[in-house]
């Protein structure tokens, strides 16, 4: 099975979780194949807005191994296995793994060469790998994935945002990422934009060979539905709608 791998990034406060976690729901809709979505920001919320509770992240799994010994008879590259398949989060027609906080001082390198292998194996069950990345993408290069079908940034719905979504995309070059295609949303946005804005959009993913794939609206309702944290299976808006469409240009 050929995994069609995909990072979501943007700084924070973009709505970067928001868009992979629409991501996952439109694809699971689709009916596509199984997806794999891995929560890869250190400040993890994917999982509540999937409506999905975590019991074991990957940062434990490797802090587990680093502190104590395996059981006996099963070598470590088998531990690592047996306990990445206890941190999968079974949803509707999904899967769910949460990496967690990083490692503190020091490196264990066993565990994450054990960690890495484990989790190559394991996406390539999956036909779509959605990542919710953080916005430096080290993770990726943490993870092996060196190889990428798409990237999509997430920016809010100013100049100095733009670029600096646009200068995301541009961490791939020294991290040594292959993207296949870079991506442009702006989010947050006015039912109409201004013109200027929409230049700038345009020009700005241009210089930085990103594909600009469109603006999502501002939807008062979003807030609504993370304070009572309702899943965005739930949701009822037209910024779903919206975000829908776009992926449909897509995927």
């Amino acid at each position: 099975m050929s995994t069609i791998r995909i990072s979501i990034a943007g700084k924070g406060g973009t709505g970067k979780t928001t868009m992979a976690a629409l991501l996952v729901n439109y694809l699971v809709n689709k009916k596509v194949g199984p997806v794999l979505a891995v929560d890869a920001d250190p400040n993890a919320n994917l999982n509540e807005l999937l409506g999905e509770e975590v019991e074991i992240t990957l940062g434990e799994i490797k802090n587990q191994l680093r502190s104590a010994s395996t059981s006996e008879g099963m070598v470590r590259a088998d531990f690592v296995e047996f306990k990445l398949h206890q941190a999968i989060i079974e949803g509707r027609g999904y899967d769910l793994i949460v990496m967690g906080q990083p490692e503190g001082p020091g490196c264990y390198c066993a565990a994450h060469f054990f960690l890495s292998q484990s989790l190559e194996k394991l996406m390539k069950n999956y036909s779509y790998l959605v990542i919710d990345n953080e916005a430096g993408m080290e993770h990726l290069s943490r993870l092996n994935l060196l190889e990428m079908e798409h990237l999509i940034v997430v920016s809010d719905a100013s100049m100095r945002g733009i670029l600096t979504a646009a200068r995301i995309a541009d961490l791939i070059k020294p991290l040594q990422i292959t993207v296949k295609n870079l991506w442009l949303i702006v989010n947050r946005a006015p039912a109409e934009p201004p013109e200027e804005l929409v230049n700038y959009a345009k020009k700005t993913a241009e210089e930085h060979k990103l594909n600009f794939l469109g603006f999502l609206p501002e939807d008062a309702m979003i807030l609504q539905y993370e304070v009572r944290r309702t899943p965005v299976w739930n949701w009822n808006s037209f910024l779903k709608e919206r975000a829908f469409e776009l992926f449909s240009k897509v995927f």
